[in-house]
């Protein structure tokens, strides 16, 4: 049921003003467009960040299918429109709508978004805006959709808790269809004979006790409306329930059987170039490794695989379904999977002779890479993606990344010896208890791998370091750390960039001021909210994209909602501190992540009497 009036105002008043239209017009190949007088509910599945990125989430391609394989349930996309769309949307009085019938989001029944990225956080409020919701989750009635949150930005859900009804950790394929389902049953319940739904105070209680039945009966389903936090100073010392009814803390969702849950096999093909223009298969979900800087590793236990068979007959399917010339096999370490060699094997046997290339992202630095090049082969690639994280052995015992230089070396060397031509390796700057050397060390290991190019070619090959800032993330072990100043960033960057001797050797860093935002956002309490909105309605926009970012303007809008920087991202906290995160659980639970913060703190100590 696709709103034709609507369309047709887009089609001449809008669309032929923006830049890229096309990404806003829907029809692309194998979207699913269903009449919404045949469903019983209808889901907006919002990604907010513009399209590219949004189409190149793999996640929203699983949940866009798992939701549309249901006859009762019609799932639909949305994104962030840039501001020049934006700027006409409102002009207008348009709202912001869905791809495939052109519907606002106001009129949808759940309007789910999945939070990848802090420093996005005021897309958010314009997508919720926009498509004609109360901002505040304590201003809606049961007449305005139920607001979701996914993703990994809801391990520390109260910088955004405001604003949404229910915020959910763990895997959607579970949590989504029932929270779903839950929502239309209490809204039948609340809705009057003619249809509507009471509205003022009425409607805004009616709504509080839907949302403490959702709270009530989903373990992993936080409404944050009913826990009220209690600060001492510039932190955080409780999180107060306001009701015997919901829960202390929040378990994460979880699937058993990854192998037997459905892959998206007739992906969207976009109409035009999106940041990942390819099918992405998933093929393990979790992380044999406990490395702890990483946060994936965490809120993604416990480990699952899918069957290679499984894997195989999916790539199949869509590529029959999509004709893309790429395929890539996903997980947060792909040459961890138990079975790689076979699967690799299996889908070059099927796909070398269609001509479509097999990507393998994620490689583990470890003697397989000895001769995963000769595996993979280099097809239509030149450079290969590795990510060893730091440089000297003693540091990659302190963040528990057991990989090996002379591995990495001799992987680097079979590759170019195999066609690849370049090696982008990716680092981090500011984790604990770094010193001068283990800068020393990030230049010195890519200019070896350079050298061994021309051992290999004749001449130096490519090597691009890219170091990014350390962020300690929650649930990790890390979490308790400070974040190093602004300072230290600034004269890192600057040291390694000059120790650089090899012309063909970049050192690429990341934006300190990106950087200490995302700090000051993924370790913020329920105050910082107040700061992300007052950045939107100052103009912030699509700040993932650099050109856009205005730091400064973050900068006042932080001080003006009297947020204490230093405490909160700067200084450490102590083993007992309450954390503004605690009231979410992971899989083995801060017992663990205090035990491994521990011995962190030993091994520090000992690092800091090494000096070469």
């Amino acid at each position: 049921m696709i709103n034709q009036t609507r369309r047709r105002f887009l089609e001449s008043q809008i669309w032929p003003h923006v830049q890229t239209p096309a990404q806003y017009v829907g029809g692309e190949r194998n979207i699913v467009v269903k009449d919404h007088r045949d469903v019983r509910g209808k889901l907006a599945i919002g990604f907010p960040d513009a399209y590219t990125i949004g189409m190149s989430h793999h996640g929203l391609q699983v949940l866009y299918s798992l939701m549309n394989r249901r006859s009762d349930w019609c799932a639909e996309r949305v994104f962030t429109p840039w501001p020049d769309m934006e700027a006409l949307l409102r002009r207008h009085d348009v709202p912001l709508y869905t791809l495939e019938t052109f519907t606002a989001l106001s009129d949808f029944d759940v309007v789910g978004l999945s939070l990848q990225y802090e420093i996005s956080s005021p897309n958010v409020l314009t997508m919720i805006d926009l498509g004609g919701i109360p901002l505040e989750s304590s201003d809606r009635t049961m007449a305005d959709p139920l607001l979701v949150a996914g993703g990994p930005c809801c391990q520390n859900p109260e910088p955004m808790a405001d604003y949404f009804d229910v915020m959910i950790t763990g895997d959607g394929e579970p949590a989504l269809p029932e929270i779903c389902d839950l929502w239309l049953e209490l809204k039948q319940k609340y809705r009057r004979d003619d249809g509507t739904f009471a509205d003022g105070e009425d409607g805004r209680r009616q709504r509080a006790e839907a949302l403490a039945v959702v709270a009530g009966r989903l373990p992993w389903a936080y409404v944050p409306r009913f826990y009220q936090p209690e600060y001492a100073g510039d932190r955080i010392v409780a999180l107060n329930r306001l009701r015997d009814d919901v829960p202390e803390t929040i378990a994460p969702s979880v699937i058993s059987d990854l192998d037997g849950t459905p892959l998206p096999t007739e992906p969207i093909v976009p109409y035009i170039d999106c940041v990942h223009d390819r099918i992405a298969i998933e093929i393990m979900r979790g992380c044999p490794h406990l490395c702890r800087f990483c946060q994936s590793t965490v809120i993604k236990r416990p480990l699952r695989i899918r069957e290679v068979e499984t894997i195989v007959q999916a790539a199949i399917d869509s590529y029959e379904s999509t004709g893309y010339n790429e395929i890539s096999i996903l997980s947060l370490s792909s040459s961890d999977y138990p079975h790689f060699e076979p699967l690799v094997h299996r889908l070059h046997e099927v796909f070398k002779p269609l001509g479509v290339n097999i990507s393998v992202p994620s490689l583990r630095v470890n003697d397989q890479l000895r001769t995963l090049p000769q595996l993979i082969g280099n097809g239509r690639r030149s450079s290969m993606t590795l990510a060893p994280e730091v440089a000297r052995d003693d540091m990659r015992e302190q963040i528990r990344k057991k990989i090996k230089n002379s591995d990495l070396i001799e992987g680097c060397r079979v590759a170019f010896q195999n066609g690849f031509e370049s090696v982008k390796l990716y680092f981090m700057c500011g984790l604990p208890g770094e010193r001068e050397i283990d800068l020393d060390g990030i230049v010195d290991l890519a200019e070896q791998i350079a050298t061994v190019g021309k051992e290999v070619r004749g001449r130096y090959a490519r090597v691009t370091a890219s170091v990014s800032n350390f962020v300690p993330k929650a649930h990790t072990p890390y979490q308790w750390n400070g974040m190093q100043h602004r300072d230290y960033f600034h004269w890192a960057h600057k040291y390694m960039r000059r120790r650089c001797k090899i012309r063909s050797v970049k050192v690429k860093c990341h934006d300190v001021e990106t950087s200490l935002l995302e700090g000051v956002l993924s370790r913020g309490d329920r105050r910082t909210g107040k700061a992300i909105r007052l950045a939107w309605e100052r103009g912030a926009r699509m700040d993932g994209w650099t050109e856009h970012l205005d730091a400064d303007r973050w900068w006042t809008a932080i001080e003006d909602a009297g947020i204490n920087v230093e405490s909160q991202v700067h200084q450490p906290y102590q083993m007992m501190d309450k954390l503004p995160w605690d009231h979410v659980n992971v899989k083995f639970g801060r017992a663990y992540l205090e035990k491994e913060q521990d011995r962190s703190t030993v091994q520090l100590a000992a690092m800091a009497t090494v000096q070469s």
